[in-house]
């Protein structure tokens, strides 16, 4: 018992011992106090720290510099105490920034961390100017210098001025690829977004350097190389060196192309059960034989996650396996399903989004909180944001979450300009002088809707349109819209009649696959003809004479007139099927169209299909009754072994079928010219009015158009070598054939004489019918025939807009056919 508890005794003594060292060693009292503080509150400093540990004191000191309020900060212990000591310095009254004019300054002055009411600091100053030199350097102003002086003011106030020697545009003089044999420089230059400076660079910015640009430009001709089954490409460097001599960016990527690999089989392996590979065999975009594809492969990976994931295996993804031979450079792929980790998205936080609606971000993924992480999907999502132009950069991370099966996802994104305010001016051989003021927003009040309110002057056309469109109607991957419209066209050298159209159309876009989309709508609409009947214009004189009609005019008083040469129609006058279709109707009609495309870019495509069918079918209320249905194909192909030349082929066709006793009026018809066969005039192919004169041309008589076309065309579009690709700048041959015929409009006016038999009308130019116009339309070139052509064309990518110039040798024609050799169009926005 003694010794147990002499035991107890000691400890007891070596707990009080140790007890009174750590009440010794600790400070009887730490606390936080502040000097050097004239203006800022010294307990609105202590609220910066935390603590008085060294972690914590580290942190409080790091957060005052950050405020800018101080000069100099720093901390010491004394004791127990930590001392803070701070110098405000000066205290800044205004933050000024002169010199500038190619950046504004108010995308300048968010970068300053030099803030008016804070304390003046020379090293915050100094990093402002190293942050404006690295704008300015990303503008394209590499040389641009930044400096600042402090203005003194009394009681110790002073004013900070940031002073701007902007220089000359510094951007990128030169861009060298090494290591390409397949593809040419200038190939691969033409996929960058980054061009080189030339005697364009005036009305451009893409000649900038700008780091980020290049990343992204690298990432496409990766991609491009990829697609094109060169599976072993890889970028080995990029250098960027500022050439004083050259007064620009010299910029040199080296590659390395590797072979060329075609798929020598494809295959799914499922490692799940219930799932056998063979059945998912229909979601593959790639079959033996095939060039490998990157773009194909990807998409494939997204069908095969979609798909399992339907059947209930949420976890799943497809990952891509490729067995490459290269002796006989080709590729084996298999498609291996196995289940994941079961990982589920706790959050998704949506960040730097001033301006778009959360919600917007947040339909672009196919998954949602509480749901399976998948990867695929949420790549998938990252293109969709990226594609939508609402953003400058779109960034998806993960991190933990609050469990190992939990993943928070961030979306970084950073919002841009979205509204246009656009003024477009060009003249067309069709359209003569035209102009357009128009007014759009592709985001409007953040919520991802499309608005437009566009008016349009010009010699021929006028009108007013105005557009809307939800892309997500009631929450579904559908697009909503209407349109509202009103035009005038006075098209007198070609129709003779003038139309007027007031109206709208509600559409519908309802994806069916990446490629595939259905689209229906609805459009009402008001038609106007009219037909002119002024001594400039007296297309209606036979109907209703005029000051100068021959027989009514003191100019020809003499007996005989009219006569074959002067006579109501002499000077001008519509064909009857034109008077017939005199005054307004209204076409209440329901369509769609289903659209398909693989093309590889929309801008300028070199491989892909274009096509496009479309049918309205007149008849719900209104006047007309027809159905229209009209084709366009179109198939893009890049010709090997011939550096960015693409070879292009189009068929189109079309078909009016009426009924319910309906006759076409003209506005019904097909009219067309060089949107068919380019060398002709617009209305100047197909079935004519031979039984009056015009004022266009006495030999051919109004174009009545027809209810079938068909067309086809072969081009050729190539650079025009020795200039620079960003000068825009393309040639183009091509040859064209297509007819337009059967006109089924009304042919017989002879109203006053419905009961004699074999009487259809009578014609024009004798007596009997008065030297005037008759009672009856005499269609010419009515039946199926081949008008065909052959030119060559310069194609501008101007800064003023897309310009074209066509000049076609018609080699086949009918004899009322009207010819137009040369064509132009072009229009601008500024």
């Amino acid at each position: 018992m003694q010794s147990i508890s002499g035991i107890w005794k000691s400890s007891s003594l070596l707990i009080v011992a140790l007890a009174a060292m750590v009440a010794f060693s600790a400070p009887v009292s730490a606390g936080i106090i502040v000097q050097g503080n004239t203006r800022a509150d010294a307990e609105t400093i202590r609220s910066y720290f935390t603590g008085t540990s060294p972690a914590e004191v580290d942190k409080g000191l790091e957060a005052l510099r950050e405020s800018g309020r101080f000069a100099t900060v720093s901390a010491s212990r004394k004791g127990g105490d930590v001392i803070i000591r701070v110098t405000e310095g000066n205290q800044i009254n205004r933050v000024a920034i002169e010199g500038n004019s190619k950046v504004k300054t108010e995308n300048l002055e968010p970068e300053l961390r030099t803030k008016s009411r804070g304390a003046f600091n020379p090293q915050v100053a100094e990093a402002d100017v190293a942050r404006l030199t690295e704008i300015y350097r990303r503008a394209g102003r590499g040389a641009a210098k930044v400096s600042y002086r402090t203005v003194e003011l009394p009681n110790g106030r002073v004013d900070v001025v940031f002073t701007v020697v902007e220089g000359s545009k510094t951007g990128v003089k030169e861009i060298k690829f090494v290591g390409n044999n397949v593809y040419s420089t200038r190939r691969l230059v033409g996929l960058m977004e980054t061009t080189e400076m030339n005697f364009m660079s005036f009305f451009k910015t893409s000649d900038v350097y700008d780091p980020d640009r290049i990343a992204g430009d690298l990432e496409l001709v990766r991609r491009f190389y990829l697609k094109n089954g060169y599976a072993d490409f890889r970028v080995v460097s990029s250098d960027a060196q500022y050439d004083p001599a050259q007064e620009g960016y010299v910029i040199t990527i080296v590659v390395e192309e590797g072979p060329q690999y075609h798929v020598s089989s494809v295959d799914v392996e499922s490692h799940l059960p219930d799932i056998d590979g063979a059945s998912l065999q229909d979601d593959l975009r790639l079959a033996p034989g095939d060039v490998y594809n990157g773009d194909a492969v990807e998409k494939t990976v997204e069908a095969l996650t979609r798909q399992v994931a339907k059947k209930g295996y949420a976890f799943t993804q497809a990952r891509p396996r490729g067995e490459r031979n290269p002796a006989a450079q080709t590729v084996a792929i298999r498609f291996v399903l196995d289940e994941g980790p079961r990982v589920y998205i706790e959050r998704i936080n949506i960040r730097g989004n001033t301006r778009t609606r959360d919600y917007v971000i947040r339909r672009e993924f196919d998954i949602g909180e509480g749901d399976a992480y998948n990867r695929v999907l949420i790549d998938r999502a990252e293109r969709r944001l990226n594609g939508l132009g609402y953003f400058k950069k779109v960034k998806i991370t993960n991190e933990p979450g609050s469990s190992p099966d939990r993943v928070i996802v961030n979306v970084d994104v950073e919002d841009q300009p979205t509204g246009n305010f656009g003024v477009s001016g060009g003249y067309s051989t069709n359209q003569g002088f035209i102009a357009e003021v128009s007014v759009s927003e592709s985001n409007f009040m953040g919520r991802g809707q499309a608005v437009r309110l566009s008016v349009q002057a010009g010699q021929i056309a006028r009108g007013v349109t105005f557009s809307f469109t939800e892309p997500y109607f009631l929450d579904q991957r559908i697009s909503a819209g209407i349109d509202v419209f009103a035009r005038r066209q006075d098209a007198y050298n070609y129709s003779i009649y003038s139309s007027t159209s007031i109206g709208g159309t509600v559409r519908f876009g309802i994806p069916i696959t990446d490629e595939l989309s259905l689209s229906p709508r609805y459009s009402i609409y008001q038609t106007t003809i009219s037909i002119p009947n002024s001594t400039s214009k007296p297309y209606n004189d036979c109907t209703v004479p005029t000051a100068i009609t021959p027989g009514f005019s003191p100019f020809f008083p003499a007996p005989g007139y009219p006569n074959l040469f002067y006579n109501c129609q002499s000077n001008g006058e519509a064909s009857l099927a034109i008077k017939e279709s005199q005054g307004t109707i209204v076409t209440s009609q329901i369509g769609y169209a289903l659209n398909y495309s693989t093309i590889d870019n929309f801008r300028n495509p070199h491989n892909g299909w274009l096509v496009s069918f479309n049918q309205d079918a007149a008849g719900l209320g209104g006047y007309s009754r027809y159905l229209r249905t009209t084709g366009d194909v179109r198939y893009f192909h890049e010709i090997p072994y011939l550096d960015d030349v693409v070879g292009i082929a189009r068929l189109q066709g079309g078909d009016l079928t009426t009924f319910g006793g309906y006759t076409p009026r003209i506005q019904d018809n097909f009219n067309l010219g060089p949107s068919l066969v380019r060398g002709f005039a617009p209305g100047g192919i197909g079935p004519r009015d031979s039984n009056i004169f015009t004022t266009y041309n006495s030999r051919y008589g109004n174009s009545l158009g027809g209810s079938n076309y068909v067309g086809g065309s072969l081009e050729v579009q190539f650079p025009l070598w020795g200039l620079p690709k960003d000068l825009g700048l393309r040639g183009a041959l091509f040859a064209d054939a297509g007819s337009l015929w059967n006109f089924q409009g009304r042919t017989n006016f002879s109203n006053n004489l419905p009961t004699i038999p074999n009487v259809t009308c009578l014609a024009a130019y004798t007596p009997q019918a008065g030297f005037g116009q008759g009672t009856c339309v005499v269609p010419n070139s009515n039946e199926f025939r081949i008008r065909s052509s052959v030119g060559a064309s310069v194609l501008w990518n101007s800064p003023m807009g897309p310009i074209r110039f066509d000049y076609a040798v018609v080699t086949s024609k009918a004899n009322t056919d009207i010819t137009q050799n040369f064509r132009f169009s072009g229009g601008t926005n500024f």
